[in-house]
């Protein structure tokens, strides 16, 4: 008799249902205890039946909350950046502001920068007899002031960029204003020399090639300088970085026509330049051709 029970004790039985699994072991051989545990799996079918515990008497079950947890972890929506898990809760977890704060926000900066990009009008008529006497400068002011912008920009992408990733923060953050201070140096000599060529390239008179490359060495210094600092000046005081990218260009147009005019001004003052031909028109030319058409 005692053969027959020994084999009932080690006979296991394995089912599955849905989410979860038992194991029973048959100790007597009795049926209807057998019936109870499959009853109790389908009532139950997050709950294990485990039968390390033999000797106690009862049958145990174990809630699989580690299972369950497991399974309820948080998935992400790639297109959407929704939060699901498999228990039927959902969450939306939005990454970008509405679009009308969003549009307030963007809208009511790029006016602002619009009525204070109006300033370098004002330059130009202020000097507007000193551009009508040396044109060339005039024909050069597009390319010295959209220099500034772009060298400008892109040393505030490269800030911006850093605050993002965390490579530029307060430990690192002088360290990083020391390369781009020797950045500016070596871009104003590169840029600079870009544009002496293209100058005499075009045969330009030498002093208006001068006063155009200085022009443009100076206005890529600043434009680096102002654009390393000023994401960071803006994130001190609460403003968005990302800013700094527009307002570094309405900036540099400004400062750009300054610096062309305040360059040019001190380079053409000197004598040696004064007699080269600067491209305006002389008066007594002038008078002569008009009083032979009029003979």
């Amino acid at each position: 008799m005692e053969g027959p029970k020994v084999l009932l004790k080690q006979k296991i039985k394995k089912h599955r249902d849905g989410g979860g699994d038992y194991a029973s072991a048959s100790t007597g051989g009795d049926e209807e205890e057998q019936q109870q545990q499959q009853q109790q799996q389908q009532q139950h079918p997050n709950i294990v039946h485990n039968d390390d515990y033999e000797g106690s008497g009862d049958d145990a079950f174990i809630d699989d909350d580690s299972h369950n947890k497991h399974r309820t972890r948080k998935r992400r929506n790639k297109h959407h950046g929704i939060i699901s898990s498999s228990s039927g809760i959902a969450a939306t977890n939005r990454t970008f502001p509405p679009f009308s704060e969003a549009i307030r926000e963007r809208a009511g900066w790029l006016i602002g920068l619009l009525f204070f990009q109006s300033c370098s009008s004002f330059i130009i008529a202020y000097n507007e007899q000193f551009l009508q006497t040396h044109m060339v400068i005039v024909q050069f002011l597009t390319m010295l002031v959209g220099a500034g912008g772009n060298a400008g920009n892109q040393s505030a992408v490269g800030v911006i960029r850093g605050l993002a990733i965390g490579t530029i923060n307060g430990n690192t953050w002088k360290a990083y204003l020391m390369q781009e201070a020797k950045m500016a140096a070596g871009l104003s000599f590169l840029i600079g020399l870009t544009g002496f060529i293209r100058a005499a390239m075009f045969r330009t008179p030498w002093g208006e090639t001068i006063a155009i490359t200085t022009s443009v060495s100076m206005i890529v210094v600043t434009s680096v300088a102002i654009g390393s600092t000023l994401p960071l000046a803006m994130k001190k005081v609460g403003i968005d970085p990302a800013h700094s990218s527009t307002t570094i260009q309405v900036i540099m147009d400004i400062l750009g026509v300054f610096i062309t005019v305040m360059v040019s001004s001190f380079v053409m003052s000197f004598a040696v330049f004064q007699g080269e031909d600067d491209g305006s028109v002389d008066d007594t030319t002038y008078k002569m051709d008009t009083a032979e058409v009029g003979g």
